[in-house]
């Protein structure tokens, strides 16, 4: 019986696998065709195999910033410490406002009043501030992310079992013994899940930044091609950053599997995806 489910659990694997495989050929091998007969012009649309033979020329040749691996170095590193603040900021406040009602009365407003505020208007205000320097990247990746993280630790908090709570405190429990015990390990799967859409803003807020100004990076690299009406300048950056994503994906999924190894896996988990 096992053994049925198992072999059931890879064919469905590889018909999935094989089915995204055949809508990526379908799509690409279209794509390419299209532009090959002038269905769609190529001047505006790009194609395929001039995203190839540009990414083929940075590689061998650099960007006019520099070498390649430069501006996804300078991006990824705006991107990644933009996660690591917003990310800290956005458990600990969410957390504290969760666990003190008082506190969430006072600063919830003023949170929401930020979070509707465009976060282009942000960015601007801080290159003024800040320069075109990374830091201002990385406050506007870390904005972005927290408020993301905030949002789902402090509703995670809010989710945790009011009656486990008393039977700790009743037990003898302090106010940190049962949020390091209780309340933390309760809210981990909302925060877990928050981070798997919080990269993704994290890199949209340091490309974001770098179009407002920058003198390196993947978003001054997709800018230029957008001056110049290069659409496969334009479609390869989006392929690295793509690659960058999926690859932070794989690695947040990873550490879920870790963190959350107690609890029972769900249907689309066991079929393997």
């Amino acid at each position: 019986m096992a053994e049925a489910a198992r072999r059931r659990v890879r064919r469905r694997k590889v018909l999935v696998q094989s089915t995204r495989l055949a809508v990526l050929v379908v799509v690409v091998g279209g794509w390419q065709l299209f532009t090959d007969r002038k269905i769609v012009d190529p001047f505006f649309f790009g194609q395929p195999s001039g995203i190839v033979l540009k990414l083929v020329d940075w590689v061998e040749h650099g960007t006019a910033y520099g070498s390649l691996w430069l501006q996804i170095g300078v991006t990824m590193k705006e991107a990644l410490l933009g996660f690591a603040y917003g990310t800290g900021a956005g458990i600990v406040l969410g957390v504290l406002l969760g666990q003190i009602p008082f506190l969430a009365d006072v600063i919830g407003p003023f949170i929401k009043v930020l979070n509707a505020i465009p976060r282009i208007v942000l960015g601007s205000i801080f290159v003024v501030w800040l320069g075109f320097g990374t830091t201002s990247k990385v406050l506007l990746a870390a904005v972005l992310v927290f408020f993301v993280v905030f949002f789902n630790a402090f509703q995670g908090v809010r989710e945790v079992d009011r009656n486990l709570v008393a039977n700790v405190r009743v037990l003898g429990a302090s106010r940190a013994q049962t949020v390091r015990h209780v309340v933390l390990p309760s809210a981990v799967v909302w925060i877990i899940a928050s981070l798997h859409v919080a990269f993704g803003f994290a890199i949209i807020g340091a490309i974001v930044g770098e179009f407002l100004g920058a003198q390196q990076g993947l978003g001054l690299v997709i800018s230029t091609a957008q001056n110049n009406f290069d659409p496969n300048g334009i479609f390869a950056a989006m392929l690295l950053i793509a690659v960058v994503a999926l690859s932070a994906e794989g690695l947040i999924s990873q550490l879920e599997k870790r963190l959350l190894s107690w609890r029972p896996g769900t249907q689309t988990e066991v079929a393997g995806l």
